[in-house]
């Protein structure tokens, strides 16, 4: 399992890369866990100045892997890993960026809520089909995608599920640049090195400033847990999570 995350470093900057290409980077939870911990380790390193997030060819992540969600429909039994997770990910003290191409499902789409800079390759499609599947946002998307690109637009992408192509996730700000894929590695490490050269207080105190308050957006993420929680284990959910189960198999 270790292997579907695999945490490497150039220099200041820590790279985080979901490699489980036969299931287009869907996220079990010992994949969040080893994601924890390298967010967690890298801000407690002071050798290290910022996070990289990339993916496979074709697939920054397809979301979290549907057999846990079902898992946990049928027992009642859920951990803690992707709570985990997105609080690590709120609470970040150094930079992160990540390089997008292809498939951005789900939490392959919130992430980009948290990072300061995602590049994106022109192929790249983003989606969050939570209430196709009987859920509710996660990650602290129902706060910080109005605030980044207005309460239409977001609920068309958050309630109704409308996917965002590259131009158009670029156009309502979640990502920063279109890169072609041959180049999105190489840009993205680039921007991420640059960024590890400056002052790091001085980029510490900076971002924060830039960012909405940390216990806010905590606190969202709490709210959306108890009722992503709740939602998973009602007769919608399970109905909706067997039918597109079911959909795959076919």
């Amino acid at each position: 399992m270790s292997d579907h995350i695999l945490v490497e470093r150039t220099g200041a900057v820590q790279i985080i890369r979901m490699n489980r290409p036969e299931k287009k980077n869907a996220l079990t939870r010992a994949m969040y866990t080893m994601m924890t911990e390298a967010i967690l380790d890298g801000d407690a390193d002071g050798s290290i100045r910022s996070h990289v997030f990339l993916g496979v060819p074709g697939a920054f992540s397809s979301g979290n892997d549907l057999q846990d969600f079902m898992a946990f429909a049928s027992t009642g039994k859920m951990g803690t890993e992707v709570f985990d997770f997105l609080i690590a990910l709120a609470g970040a003290k150094k930079p992160m960026l990540a390089g997008v191409d292809g498939l951005a499902i789900g939490i392959g789409t919130t992430i980009h809520f948290h990072c300061d800079l995602t590049f994106a390759t022109p192929q790249s499609f983003f989606k969050t089909p939570f209430v196709d599947l009987g859920l509710v946002p996660e990650a602290g998307s129902s706060l910080l995608a109005p605030a980044l690109m207005g309460h239409q637009k977001a609920f068309a992408f958050l309630a109704m599920g409308e996917g965002l192509d590259a131009a158009q996730a670029k156009e309502c700000g979640m990502i920063y640049k279109l890169v072609e894929a041959e180049e999105l590695e190489t840009t993205v490490l680039r921007v991420a090195a640059e960024i590890a050269a400056k002052p790091p207080e001085a980029m510490q105190i900076s971002r924060d400033l830039l960012r909405k308050p940390r216990e806010e957006v905590v606190e969202r993420i709490k709210l959306e847990a108890s009722h992503f929680t709740e939602r998973l284990q009602s007769d919608e959910a399970r109905n909706a999570l067997m039918a597109f189960l079911t959909r795959k198999k076919t």
